[in-house]
């Protein structure tokens, strides 16, 4: 599901279901990070991580420890950019080579309502009228979820290059739909605060690509090299 959102590029892995059976043990770095953690919270955390050192193998990159950095972002091995994303019954790793793309973003959620107050607190007026109209004219799915994954996504590709917080209220995003497949599309994000430096440009928009299916909505942000 990830994997159709990204160039060609990017590696992803995924795993569904809830059993992580058959996965890599964490490394020994990792263990303290969840020593006490409940079960849930342990499988995802080593089920996901899994998932990143196979993406490395893909990449002929030694597997190894994915230990968190500044504000809990991944520190992936040199040469090497990527995201991960987990939720009940769903984990994914994406990775490239940092020659090919500058930054990326991934996520999934359930498609499912958002708790009550959270749109409110992610969405800006533009884009809460936006979702207004998809709902109307696709309402099959679950729009305030996905654009908060889109938020989501926005921020993972944003803060490797920044190292900087973005807020739900810093990145205005539209979604559009595909015309021969309603449940994917794109997404058109316009930074509202001044954007990163990426090859001497400064970029004012990040965009990307959206799915819905077997019961979730994925987001993928890429950030290419300036040409």
């Amino acid at each position: 599901m990830i994997e159709e959102l990204l160039p060609d590029t990017v590696v992803a892995v995924e795993a569904h279901g809830r059993d992580d059976a058959g996965h890599t043990p964490l490394h020994p770095e990792e263990e303290p990070l969840v020593a006490r953690a409940v079960a849930k919270r342990r499988r995802e955390f080593t089920v996901v991580r899994s998932c990143a050192r196979r993406a490395m193998e893909k990449l002929g990159v030694p597997p190894g420890p994915v230990l968190p950095g500044e504000r809990g972002a991944p520190r992936w091995p040199d040469g090497l950019v990527g995201s991960m994303t987990h939720c009940d019954g769903y984990c994914a790793a994406a990775l490239a080579r940092a020659g090919d793309l500058a930054s990326l973003g991934i996520d999934a959620e359930p498609d499912g309502p958002l708790p009550e107050g959270v749109l409110a607190a992610v969405s800006l007026p533009g884009e809460a009228e936006r979702l207004r109209r998809l709902a109307g004219q696709r309402p099959g799915i679950h729009w305030e979820r996905l654009l908060f994954s889109a938020k989501e996504s926005v921020y993972k590709a944003w803060f490797p290059l920044t190292g900087r917080w973005l807020d739900f209220s810093e990145a205005d995003i539209e979604i559009t739909v595909d015309p021969d497949d309603g449940r994917r599309g794109r997404l058109h994000a316009a930074l509202l605060v001044p954007g990163p430096v990426v090859g001497g440009r400064r970029l004012a928009r990040f965009e990307g690509r959206w799915a819905a299916r077997q019961g979730l909505v994925a987001t993928a942000v890429t950030v290419p090299h300036a040409a």
